[in-house]
């Protein structure tokens, strides 16, 4: 029995900060401001976290099931670099607050942002082994960005949200396409996350390991699918999604070294393809596991999908690992995706200025990692939790008990 995604929707963050402002008061090069291809980040509220991105992510999803499919879930897997505890995973908290039965496995995995498609790879490998023909799963690619040292650049692209995608053996909105993929991994330093509120590495490295992990991971996919074609065996393509000048790059990089084609054909191609894919991103940043995830549903939401599309991915993670894999976009993914409505979404996030963006800074460590205990005060910023979250029935975080964090709807 097939099994693919069946559902999917992004949290896409309650505020949003225009990326052109942050250039001018940061005192950034605006002669760079064109190639991110970005015109928003999304930022989270000191009160959201990893937890609450995904919770906020899946919810809308599960609220959609009957008792009967959502009792077919037996598998929470988070995928994420903002891990909140060495030992407790994250899912627990998810699990918890999606209201999901006890007859369920709940784990987190990391590996940068490749962790949503190691998430979704693990989930696939439980279905297929399980007992029961009808199961379900939910992965589930989450993070919070933590602050940047000696990469100034790196801050106008940091986003913030989740991607939540049900599994289970009705994939209208993705059939993936089994024994499809391409890999290719080694060890190289080229971004890390040393504490949980630091990121740091070398950026001009990370790129290079990105455009040698996308030629590598594909070639291996052409030897893996007989005749396989990067132009003419996919519709559509969707590679994880830093920020959209990135994104760019890295196609013509592909195209030139593939196919030899000429500046114009790439371009058009671009256009065709891809660029579709980049809407969303452009206004939320980069949302490292979810970021391929993120590309996909903007493409789904914003390309043409009359007919059932083949889509190639690529999923990359720093330190690295990466994979080229494939599946087809069926004709009701729109209509299943439209149901979440993420361009109003978009549009109702509350617009934070700069000074407002980083008074909210000052407040980040007190729901950070670590904390013992704490009372997470949104009165400190009420303005903008009023016109982000209040009200709004989404998971924010309460308070820290001895470590232990208490969440509660807005």
């Amino acid at each position: 029995m097939a099994v693919g995604v069946e559902a999917a929707n992004a949290y896409v963050g309650r505020a949003a900060l225009d990326v052109r402002e942050l250039f001018h008061a940061r005192g950034l090069d605006l002669g760079r401001f064109d190639n991110l291809m970005m015109v928003q980040k999304s930022v989270n509220l000191p009160c959201e976290d990893p937890v609450t991105n995904a919770v906020n992510a899946a919810r809308p999803i599960l609220d959609r099931l009957t008792g009967e499919q959502r009792d077919s879930i037996e598998a929470v897997i988070v995928g994420t670099e903002s891990g909140l505890d060495f030992g407790k995973p994250i899912s627990t908290y998810v699990h918890h607050y999606l209201g999901l039965g006890r007859r369920c496995r709940s784990f987190e995995v990391k590996h940068a942002c490749y962790g949503g498609t190691a998430a979704l790879r693990t989930a696939l490998g439980l279905l297929a082994g399980s007992p029961r023909p009808r199961a379900r799963a939910l992965v589930i690619a989450a993070d919070a960005g933590g602050s940047v040292v000696g990469m100034p650049y790196w801050e106008p692209s940091h986003g913030a949200g989740a991607a939540a995608l049900l599994l289970g053996p009705e994939p209208e909105v993705l059939d993936l396409d089994p024994g499809a993929a391409g890999l290719y991994s080694y060890e190289v330093m080229d971004t890390c996350r040393p504490r949980p509120d630091l990121a740091a590495g070398d950026s001009d490295l990370s790129l290079l390991a990105y455009l040698e992990c996308l030629e590598r991971s594909f070639a291996d996919y052409r030897e893996t699918v007989a005749g396989a074609d990067i132009v003419d065996s996919f519709d559509h393509l969707a590679f994880h999604t830093p920020f959209g000048g990135m994104v760019k790059g890295a196609h013509r990089h592909l195209m030139r070294r593939v196919k030899r084609m000429s500046p114009d054909a790439i371009e058009a191609d671009f256009r065709t393809r891809m660029a579709a894919s980049l809407v969303n991103p452009a206004r939320i940043g980069n949302t490292y596991a979810a970021g391929l995830f993120v590309a996909l549903l903007s493409l789904i939401e914003h390309g043409d999908f009359r007919e059932p599309r083949r889509v190639g991915l690529f999923s990359y993670g720093s330190g690295c690992a990466s994979e080229f894999y494939s599946g087809v976009v069926g004709t009701g993914a729109p209509a299943v995706l439209a149901q979440y409505r993420t361009a109003e979404r978009l549009d109702a996030r509350h617009r934070l200025a700069v000074a407002d963006y980083d008074r909210l800074a000052k407040h980040t460590a007190e729901g950070a990692p670590g904390v013992q205990d704490a009372v997470l005060d949104v009165s400190r910023y009420a303005d903008a939790y009023d016109q982000a979250l209040h009200g709004r029935e989404l998971l924010v975080l309460d308070r820290i008990e001895n470590f232990h964090r208490r969440y509660r709807w807005s």
